[in-house]
């Protein structure tokens, strides 16, 4: 049976980083450790999510997929000034979204032109848009995204202040978002949700599996851990999900959940 990790991070020290970056690795994630860890854990595909640090340079994503690319799919993040074409380019080397990380930046304006061409490009391409912000922001901006038709993915249990947890105002809206059949969200990285981010999302999951239900779940590694590297692995993180989601059935439903949604 498929079993999808939907968020990992490959990269090396030679690449050229992005200008505006909060953060640049000291060490090396290749493709090669990456697949030996989904294949140590059993796993049969990965997603490939281009890290915030080397910005729109999605060349050593598009190389990685170009390796295995039936069993790998990437998430490319992109300036939303892209043509056509080049996006067009990226959906024939295997990426199936784009990538907003806006922890730490200023909101967008989705309605200016550029903003507003490109999901609708994204709309027409059947893509995604994965978003990484604090639970606070995410109803609105994910209203607006589903205003463009695309799909819309939420990062990391969508990031509530860790101060409130599950009673977040963020959170509990984010949950009356499940009503859309165009939203999911990620079950990875609880370690982002401050020092008691697996007790929360211990309290997180089934009000998540009851807003989303399980076919809008999906779990990822967020390998290599990215300024967790010296507290997380890969092995412990998906033995985590096995203690969330104690039902076998269940969990291989969440894992197998976003094949469709990422084309394998």
């Amino acid at each position: 049976m498929i079993s999808i990790d939907a968020h990992a991070h490959v990269f090396h020290r030679g690449l050229t980083l992005a200008g505006e970056r909060r953060y640049a690795p000291d060490y090396d994630a290749p493709l090669d450790r990456y697949l030996a860890q989904l294949d140590s854990s059993g796993l049969t595909h990965g997603v490939l999510v281009q890290p915030s640090f080397l910005g729109t340079d999605n060349c050593y994503l598009l190389n990685c997929i170009r390796a295995a690319p039936s069993r790998l799919r990437g998430i490319a993040v992109v300036d939303p000034t892209i043509g056509i074409e080049e996006l067009q380019r990226l959906d024939r080397g295997g990426v199936v979204g784009i990538r907003l990380n806006l922890v730490g930046r200023p909101l967008p304006d989705l309605t200016e032109s550029h903003w507003t061409r490109l999901l609708a490009n994204v709309a027409d391409l059947g893509w995604q848009v994965e978003l990484q912000r604090r639970a606070a922001d995410l109803p609105d901006l994910v209203t607006q995204l589903l205003d463009h038709d695309v799909t819309v993915v939420i990062d990391h249990f969508a990031l509530p202040d860790p101060t409130y947890g599950i009673a977040d105002p963020g959170f509990a809206a984010v949950l009356r978002l499940g009503t859309s059949a165009r939203v999911w969200v990620k079950l990875s990285a609880p370690y982002r949700n401050g020092p008691l981010g697996r007790a929360f999302a211990r309290q997180a999951y089934p009000l998540l599996r009851d807003a989303f239900d399980v076919d809008r779940l999906m779990w990822g590694s967020d390998w290599p851990h990215t300024q967790f590297e010296t507290t997380q692995d890969y092995a412990a993180n998906l033995g985590f999900l096995d203690e969330l989601i104690p039902d076998p059935a269940e969990r291989a439903r969440v894992l197998a959940a976003p094949r469709g949604l990422f084309r394998f």
